[in-house]
């Protein structure tokens, strides 16, 4: 069986939950290799967000890599992957992602992701969006992103948080080719 290789990226942005959960459901899964890098921002969302301290988080990925870890093997278009998600992805890092400035191995990490022709997906968390965050939409989508805003699907019916974030989620995934049943398709109930 030949193993999925994913890189997970939680940027500063509220919404850490997203890539929590994204975790979660890929650690459930032996058939995929997860690969994380939480960004020093993301580690102080985390505690005002959730009860998870960073090492909590970081044990749900297979790697971990610290965000100054320029050499780590995720920073190399050399290093086979399936794709990346940033979930969620702040405006500073989709900013850094769309003008191809590799400061830190989250966003070195999601050129390499492009520059191979791989599937980025990046969870945008922010509200409401001027301009210049969306022409910043528009260029990482030119270069090959995907811009997946966090928006919950309702015809689903969701009743509570968690089911909300599962839907995002599932989204998410089926976007990187991972089969799930976390989320209700529409016509599908």
């Amino acid at each position: 069986m030949t193993r999925k290789r994913l890189i997970v990226g939680i940027s500063g942005a509220s919404g850490v939950v997203y890539g929590i959960r994204l975790l979660e459901v890929l650690a459930e899964r032996p058939e995929i290799e997860t690969h994380l890098v939480v960004s020093q921002a993301a580690g102080l969302i985390l505690a005002h967000e959730t009860d998870c301290t960073l090492s909590q988080v970081e044990a749900l990925a297979a790697h971990a890599y610290p965000p100054a870890d320029l050499e780590a093997p995720i920073a190399s278009g050399s290093f086979a992957t399936d794709g990346m998600v940033i979930a969620p992805c702040s405006i500073k890092t989709l900013s850094a992602i769309a003008n191809s400035y590799a400061a830190d191995l989250l966003s070195r990490a999601a050129d390499a992701t492009l520059k191979e022709g791989r599937p980025l997906v990046l969870v945008v968390r922010e509200t409401p969006l001027h301009l210049g965050h969306l022409r910043l939409m528009v260029r990482a989508a030119e270069i090959g992103a995907l811009i997946f805003p966090p928006i919950p699907a309702f015809y689903g019916h969701p009743q509570t948080v968690a089911e909300i974030v599962d839907g995002v989620v599932g989204r998410v995934l089926a976007r990187l080719g991972v089969e799930n049943e976390l989320y209700a398709r529409w016509k599908d109930q």
